[in-house]
């Protein structure tokens, strides 16, 4: 029989639960200011705050949960349900003491063995190296256990990490499961002659390896490769991630878990950081959350915490999302391991960031090579009598860890002297098994591959492009476009650019070859010329015709980015890293905005297979061009990806036409070469008559690095240039009585088509003299690159060139200014001497 409750217990029951909330409400909001966070007591003590001032039984308890040393921040969570979940876990009692340390103390106090005893045996053989120790910070290796075995247990199989240089060593050997002996034989730089030109410090090269869980499960680590710029790593890890988990079916979050590791001034002050955070809820870019972890050693190289961020915490930054961050002072491993615990169920629960911060000291120096008492006297006149924590812990749990730290000790010696006679270096990371029909290195005639496709093709494809659902109401200017692409298709009516990349998009996806871009404004394009996506006119619902080509087409993503490029660039740049087989692309809005991910380009994409010997094949779309529009919309800095360009690590193309574009698009994703393209798209020539293309181009067999001239047989006068400003010599020349000079495309600026220009120069045995043309001043664009190469194809015959003059910036703002100038451009090119 049920139990009755009587309304006089109900009333008392109400009344205890209204007072416990009354006092536990101010400590579950503000109690992690007064928790006991920081190990030493120097830069963050408890702060006294008047709404935690509560005395008695229900105030100590509270004070217990949320003042100790942990530190929540989850009652800014507008959902009531995450907020209830995080303090019903909070507010668990603690287990009682124990007479013996259990299973779990004695693993973590192993896992704080190893770590900090590795630490020791490099600082002790490896003097005077730089290795960026994880000492003051240890915690970091059971915590990372712990989030492992969480995730495995939730049916993750892969992860992917990603950490600047704190602590990457200790990673590699203690998580990720490299042999000590390999990670050692980097200090003892075995074999140089291999990495001559190449490579990249210890510190920096990723590593793979296996996590197996208690019980057994499995889950492949991947610590991706990252440079100095201590954050640039994090939008590659998701871009990473999310083709990672592309690859499983409906439950790829689940799958594969996003791991960030932070440094607490790093967190705080890189840009990129804010800019990956801010894609955590982006369709298109989310990731079903991470574990952000920051490694807070509560100083920045030699700046205080004052000195690197503004607010108390470092953390703060990760407000602007809904998500929850945990504080807890890294000394107490066991919380370390419990919010660990709880981090990683919450991610599994609603499938968001997790932020946790994990606060500590730094041991030594910015490196080992630094003096930080020159700095921070006081700090290190602490640290310097302040045990390891091994040790503190050992003495907690009433363990004399001395055979087991001297065991540690013979293990690690014995692995240095491995290391020490080791004849070659070992690579600390293998490719996944997508990666083996594709390669890198030096071009290959062999590795060209047919682009063309039949007119029949084209049709079909246009039909599908040009087509939606009868229900749907298509804006009337772009009905005007379909209709006219249609007759593109048919072959009744030049093939524009817009058009032209639709057909190699639609072709590859047919072909079974996945399409993934992004970009600023790319749905539509900055210009209004791609109309990738349609709107409905009348309820704003959208249709990808691309999406809609036949049943068993492969995948199609086109998606608007935030007002972002290092974040989306490094994003994609990831993506393409685990997603060779799909054709990547990022697009700037105009070209010099990719200005903005500048160390993305140079850290990663130019020299991401010379560093780490790890290919991808993103393409940088850059539109490019000079029409009055003012310094910053002009030029995309050829120049600079020029001097970039070394032992075929890119290719840098500028198509002058859209047939050219096609092949190019399509030449990239079929070919086995896995390198980067940076393509340099037109403007205002996008829907010009002189750069559209007939049917028929798009059935030739390839993408042609040269265009020949095809209308001047006597040449006498050989102009040479790239892009928009030879489809403007050509315009100029057919408005003048016939003559001789001549103009060739250079389609292709890297690598330098040394073999077909010098044929095409070669066939033109009467032309004296050749110009290199280019819009941009003299210390811009190709001349520098091109030039010096052109006198070496014709040492012969003279070589000249046609610029603007030399600027600092790239173009003027008067719009009149531009005319004239590129008047006087065409001018001095097509002007011939018939002296």
């Amino acid at each position: 029989m049920a139990t009755k409750t009587r309304p006089a217990e109900l009333s008392v029951s109400s009344t205890m639960s209204a007072e416990r909330h009354r006092i536990f409400e101010p400590f579950r909001r503000w109690g992690y200011l007064a928790a006991q966070l920081d190990p030493l007591g120097q830069y963050l003590p408890p702060e006294i705050l008047p709404e935690l001032e509560e005395a008695g039984a229900l105030a100590d308890e509270a004070r217990r949960f949320y003042c100790g040393t942990v530190g929540v921040e989850f009652m800014h969570l507008p959902d009531a349900h995450k907020r209830q979940w995080i303090l019903e876990r909070m507010e668990r009692a603690s287990a009682p003491a124990r007479s013996q340390p259990s299973e779990q103390q004695r693993r973590i106090l192993t896992q704080l063995i190893q770590a900090d005893v590795f630490e020791q045996v490099v600082q002790s053989r490896y003097l005077g190296n730089k290795r960026f120790s994880l000492e003051g910070v240890t915690a970091l290796i059971p915590f990372l256990n712990e989030i492992l075995e969480g995730a495995a247990e939730r049916g993750a199989v892969q992860s992917v990490i990603g950490m600047s240089h704190r602590g990457r060593l200790n990673v590699m050997v203690n998580i990720v499961g490299r042999s000590p002996a390999d990670v050692f034989s980097k200090f003892e730089d075995v074999n140089p002659r291999s990495c001559l030109g190449g490579g990249d410090v210890k510190y920096h090269v990723g590593a793979t390896g296996r996590f197996v869980s208690g019980n057994g499960a499995e889950v492949d680590l991947h610590l991706v490769s990252n440079p100095s710029h201590l954050e640039a790593v994090d939008p590659v890890v998701m871009g990473r991630a999310r083709a990672k988990q592309a690859r499983f079916a409906g439950d790829g979050l689940d799958r594969v878990l996003p791991v960030l590791i932070h440094g607490d001034a790093a967190f705080a002050g890189q840009g990129i950081w804010a800019e990956t955070l801010n894609l955590s809820q982006i369709r298109g870019y989310s990731v079903g959350g991470g574990i952000q972890v920051i490694v807070n050693n509560l100083i920045g190289f030699t700046a205080e915490p004052g000195e690197t961020n503004s607010s108390r915490f470092a953390s703060d930054l990760a407000k602007r999302l809904e998500v929850p961050i945990f504080h807890v002072n890294g000394e107490d491993p066991e919380a370390v391991v419990r919010i660990a615990a709880m981090a990683v169920e919450y991610r599994y629960a609603f499938h968001t960031d997790v932020v946790v911060d994990i606060l500590g000291y730094r041991r030594h120096g910015h490196s080992e090579v630094d003096d930080p008492t020159i700095t921070q006297p006081l700090r290190y006149a602490i640290i310097k009598d302040h045990p390891p924590l091994y040790e503190i812990y050992a003495r907690r749990i009433g363990v004399d860890p001395a055979q087991e730290v001297a065991q540690a000790h013979e293990l690690f010696a014995v692995a240095q002297k491995q290391a020490s006679r080791m004849t070659h270096r070992t690579s600390l990371a293998t490719l996944p098994a997508y990666w083996a029909p594709y390669h890198g290195g030096a071009h290959r005639p062999e590795d060209e591959v047919d682009t063309g496709i039949t007119p029949e093709r084209m049709e079909e494809i246009g039909r599908s492009l040009t087509s939606y659902p009868g229900s749907f109401h298509v804006h009337p200017k772009i009905q005007k476009l379909l209709e006219q692409r249609a007759e593109m298709s048919e072959g009744k009516r030049a093939i524009d650019f817009g058009m032209a990349e639709a057909l190699a998009f639609g072709s590859l996806l047919r072909e079974g070859t996945a399409v993934r871009l992004s970009g600023q404004d790319s749905q539509r394009g900055t210009f209004s010329h791609r109309h990738s996506v349609l709107i409905d006119v009348e309820n704003e619902q959208r249709y990808t015709p691309l999406a809609h080509l036949s049943s068993d087409q492969a995948r199609v993503e086109i998606y608007n980015s935030p007002l972002s490029e290092a974040a989306a660039l490094g994003y994609e740049y990831g993506y393409s890293r685990d997603a060779p087989e799909t054709l990547v692309l990022w697009e700037a809005q105009f070209g010099d905005f990719a200005n903005g991910a500048q160390v993305i380009t140079d850290q990663f994409i130019t020299s991401g297979e010379d560093k780490w010997g790890l290919l991808n094949a993103v393409v940088v779309l850059l539109p490019h061009g000079y029409e009055g529009q003012g310094p910053e919309h002009s030029s995309a800095r050829i120049e600079r990806y020029l001097q970039l360009a070394a032992r075929d690590n890119i290719q840098i193309c500028q198509p002058s036409t859209a047939a050219q574009y096609f092949h190019l698009l399509r030449r990239q994703a079929r070919r086995p070469w896995r390198k980067p393209l940076i393509v340099f798209t037109p403007k205002s020539m996008l829907r010009h008559p002189e750069a559209s293309s007939p049917r028929d181009a798009f059935s030739a067999p390839r993408f042609q690095t040269v265009l020949p001239e095809t209308e001047i047989a006597d040449v006498r006068r050989l102009l040479i240039a790239s892009g928009k400003i030879g489809r403007e010599l050509r315009m100029e020349r057919a408005k003048r009585t016939a003559g001789h000079t001549g103009i060739v495309f250079l389609e292709q600026l890297y690598p330098w088509p040394e073999n077909e220009l010098g044929e095409e120069i070669a066939r033109h045995a009467q032309a004296r003299e050749i110009v290199w043309v280019q819009e941009e001043p003299a210390n811009m664009g190709a001349l520098s690159f091109v030039v010096p190469r052109l006198r070496r194809l014709a040492p012969e015959r003279t070589v000249l060139s046609v610029k603007r003059s030399a600027a600092a910036s790239p173009a003027t703002g008067s719009a009149k200014a531009h005319a004239l100038e590129q008047k006087t451009l065409l001018t001095m090119a097509l002007h011939e001497d018939r002296g």
